[in-house]
């Protein structure tokens, strides 16, 4: 090749690598894109359809590189998506509420699964009711949690609030440990964390959340007006992606291959087989969005306005994206 054409592309390739967005755009024309998506999630079998979809490369499918990011709670799920660290989370509807009531530009672009909650307390705390809980020390994942809005929930259906308990906020991971050294007497938490806590001989489960608040939403996939708004067409596949790994997810639980569902989550989340596949067992896992599921979104609202969390309803318009 002529010395001159090879100069005059040097020079133009180091133009557009200096350009931020312009080197980006040259680079995929030469076929160098990455289309990357950053997808934050909760230590949770709640966010089973994510984790299989990875496991079973149905993102590279795609052509969209998903970087997997772990947080804490939800809270710092949503604080992350306000930054713009995250473009798509796999969070609690609670926190969604709370972030989008304050402003936060996400939307719901499909559910991920309802209930999969409860209260497990320990055997010699003396708690054998919602009464035995006052002046007792309780564990949530943090205020910003639905499992947070249950507790509290739960206390006014039994003529009690959280002032009248210890309540604390702590790292899920932790708290059957906290359990265990008797630093606390309960926890409210998610799956699998509730099957791991009663298999303890000297833990209970107190209460589910499927009887505290029968076919709560809990659990959904949200991505940011940014992204929607840049990237809508991956914004959908990952609509697709996840409608089919719920579809295989649900299709695997009723041919009673729980147990093989188990080989495709994190290693960090499985502590024992058995009770994971105990776990995924236990609470429904559903996706898209439908007038159904709005009204249970309307109703918890409802219930969170009720009790003091939530300051105003959040609008369909705020809340929902569909394609």
């Amino acid at each position: 090749m002529n010395k001159k054409i090879i100069l005059v592309l040097v020079l133009a390739l180091a133009a557009f690598l200096v350009m931020g967005s312009a080197s980006a755009g040259f680079l995929d024309f030469l076929g160098g894109g990455d289309n990357t998506v950053k997808i934050g999630y909760l230590p949770s079998d709640h966010d089973a359809a994510l984790f299989v979809a990875d496991a079973q490369g149905k993102f590279k499918e795609k052509n969209i590189t998903a970087e997997l990011v772990q947080f804490n709670n939800g809270g710092d799920l949503m604080t992350a998506m306000a930054s713009g660290e995250v473009d798509v989370g796999y969070v609690g509807i609670a926190p969604v509420l709370s972030s989008v009531s304050k402003g936060v530009p996400v939307k719901v672009i499909s559910a991920a699964q309802t209930e999969g909650s409860g209260i497990v307390v320990t055997k010699d705390s003396g708690i054998n009711s919602a009464a035995d809980l006052k002046g007792k020390s309780i564990a949530t994942p943090g205020e910003a949690s639905i499992q947070y809005v249950l507790l509290t929930y739960y206390l006014k259906q039994n003529n009690l609030s959280t002032d009248d308990l210890n309540v604390s906020a702590m790292k899920v991971p932790s708290m059957n440990d906290a359990l265990k050294t008797k630093q606390i007497d309960g926890i409210v938490t998610f799956q699998p964390y509730v099957s791991i806590a009663a298999n303890d001989t000297n833990n209970v489960v107190l209460e589910d959340s499927a009887k505290i608040l029968p076919n709560h939403p809990c659990c959904v996939v949200v991505a940011s007006d940014d992204f929607i708004k840049n990237h809508e067409s991956t914004v959908k596949d990952i609509i697709e992606i996840h409608k089919n790994a719920t579809e295989f997810i649900n299709r695997e639980l009723n041919a009673g291959n729980s147990s093989a569902l188990v080989k495709l989550l994190p290693d960090d989340i499985v502590s024992n087989s058995d009770l994971e596949a105990h776990s995924l067992e236990s609470f429904p896992f559903i996706s898209g969005i439908d007038n159904n599921f709005k009204a249970d979104v309307d109703a918890f609202q409802k219930l969170e306005i009720d009790v003091g969390i939530l300051n105003k309803t959040v609008s369909h318009e705020d809340l929902f994206w569909q394609a």
